[in-house]
């Protein structure tokens, strides 16, 4: 009999185990094959006018008919409706400079607040191994990118240090990552390598998440495609896919940023959460 990864037991667990919503840990989970019907009155019940009340149902339509696109086990239920309804809004992309003329867009799938915060936490700092189908639901939030495919795009996933991986004993983004691979149809690409001499970003300022990120990614070989999708599990100030991003920017395009023919590569960001909704 084949063993199970720790994380395939993880979303078995989570499928057959527990029909509780996984955020809110209150409500029975709801099928996706209901949700897709089902108005949240967090958001569509506070419309107060007719065209509002079509805009919503439109974009909540449009986002539900992403979800309905996830894997069988998803479709079992894993979020009641009002949670569900709770985190399908996408937050407004932001952007980081990484050059002169070059910025970066940075789109998150939902907000890094509770209860997804702790989810996240626990996903990475506990092994809850349990709280990975909430996390693949989040990250199929995010739209593919316009005009992407396996031709022409790889999925750079943020790399991670040797003594971090040891020290954990797993690479929460290489999953995260991997699973988005599987979703968009888009291959990844592990040519950036992340130096040891860095620390944890967690609780440090933005000018000292750029210092501790000078010289953190080294480039082991040429980009296969001239598409290039940042991806990480939490973006708090956009300070590490900036560095990463910098790494991929050949010193041509910086040169040459107000020609577009020159500027070979074309990157964009995403992150499973950033900031709030406040």
């Amino acid at each position: 009999m084949r063993r199970l990864a720790p994380y395939q037991t993880g979303l078995w667990l989570a499928e057959y185990m527990d029909m509780r919503c996984q955020l809110c840990r209150i409500y029975r989970s709801t099928p996706q094959s209901q949700l897709l019907h089902h108005q949240a009155p967090s958001s569509l019940h506070d419309v107060s006018d007719a065209s509002s009340t079509r805009t919503a149902l439109k974009k909540h339509s449009f986002l539900t008919d992403i979800i309905h696109q996830a894997n069988s086990y998803l479709s079992s239920g894993l979020l009641c409706a009002h949670c569900h309804n709770d985190i399908t809004w996408l937050p407004r992309p932001f952007e980081v400079d990484i050059a002169p003329s070059i910025s970066l867009s940075i789109q998150a799938s939902t907000y890094y607040e509770y209860p997804i915060r702790q989810a996240i936490r626990a996903f990475k700092h506990q092994e809850d191994m349990t709280k990975l189908p909430l996390l693949l639901h989040a990250i199929r939030q995010l739209p593919r990118p316009h005009g992407c495919h396996r031709n022409n795009s790889v999925i750079v996933a943020m790399p991670t240090t040797s003594q971090r991986l040891v020290k954990r004993g797993f690479d929460p983004v290489s999953i995260l990552s991997a699973q988005l691979s599987k979703h968009w149809q888009i291959p990844l690409w592990q040519g950036v390598q992340r130096i040891d001499d860095t620390v944890s970003q967690q609780g440090l300022s933005r000018a000292e998440r750029l210092s501790n990120l000078d010289n953190a990614f080294a480039l082991i070989e040429n980009p296969p495609k001239k598409r290039l999708l940042l991806f990480d599990d939490v973006s708090t100030t956009g300070a590490s896919l900036q560095s990463l991003a910098r790494v991929l920017v050949p010193p041509a395009a910086v040169k040459l940023a107000t020609d577009s023919s020159h500027n070979i590569y074309q990157i964009s960001a995403y992150v499973l959460a950033h900031g709030s909704k406040s």
